[in-house]
């Protein structure tokens, strides 16, 4: 019979079940992520709508820069100049991840640098696909026969345009989460969140192996639902390949 034991702790919190360990640093983690999901998804989104209607003009050249260099820093260097920008510099924000006991007012400030760090590299993969696959469909035959039948820009760009580029985009959205979660790894460590990244890499050095087999196991379980929750998400945003149609 399969039991969920994954053993007791044996250098981060001695002789404590790591199933429990995981319990108090998983949701963590996860709100981290999804806000900073949240975030990005929109912002990157229209960023990409505007590049793709503003093609080969001042705005398109300025956002394809800028996702050109955001896409290419990771979130672990990003957090390094935020923290030197308004923690250290200005210490407008907190320098490390505060305690239960601190204010919630203090609390939710803490939340704007990691999900900042988190959230520019997400942004920029977003308008990047956005971009190219809106341009992709404004230069199809079908948009045209829309626009000669009488629909202005706007229409042909909301009802047909924006419709159908997002078929492969909101999936994406599902593996972005995945490439958020595994790069909060290092950016836990850095700015001392109590999540399972954080933990990974402290029982990693600690050779605290129980941890890091539960923790892999975690991230392992993760992806795969992810994989197929983008799977069955093609069929619910596209009729056209639901199963057995």
């Amino acid at each position: 019979m399969f039991r969920w034991d994954w053993g007791l702790s044996t250098v981060i919190q001695e002789n404590e079940p790591v199933v429990k360990i995981m319990a108090t640093r998983l949701p963590v983690s996860m709100r981290l992520n999804i806000i900073s999901l949240i975030v990005a998804a929109p912002i990157g989104f229209v960023l990409g709508i505007i590049a793709a209607l503003q093609k080969n003009r001042p705005a398109d050249h300025i956002i394809s820069t800028s996702v050109m260099i955001f896409i290419s820093i990771p979130s672990f260097v990003f957090i390094t100049f935020l923290l030197l920008i308004f923690a250290y510099g200005n210490r407008w924000l907190p320098s490390q991840w505060p305690g239960s006991g601190m204010p919630l007012s203090y609390r939710i400030k803490a939340y704007i640098i990691p999900v900042g760090a988190l959230s520019f590299g997400t942004i920029a993969g977003f308008a990047r696909y956005t971009r190219a696959e809106l341009t992709e469909i404004m230069s199809s035959e079908f948009l045209l026969l829309a626009r000669t039948k009488g629909l202005t820009k706007r229409q042909t760009v909301i009802r047909h345009a924006l419709r159908n580029s997002m078929v492969p985009i909101v999936p994406m959205i599902i593996g972005q989460f995945i490439g958020i979660l595994s790069g909060s790894m290092i950016l836990e460590s850095i700015y001392g969140i109590p999540g399972i990244g954080s933990l990974f890499i402290k029982a990693l050095s600690s050779k605290d192996y129980n941890v890091v087999m539960v923790d892999m196991a975690i991230f392992t379980t993760i992806g795969l639902f992810a994989g197929l929750l983008v799977d069955l998400s093609y069929g619910i945003v596209d009729p056209r390949i639901r199963m057995g149609a």
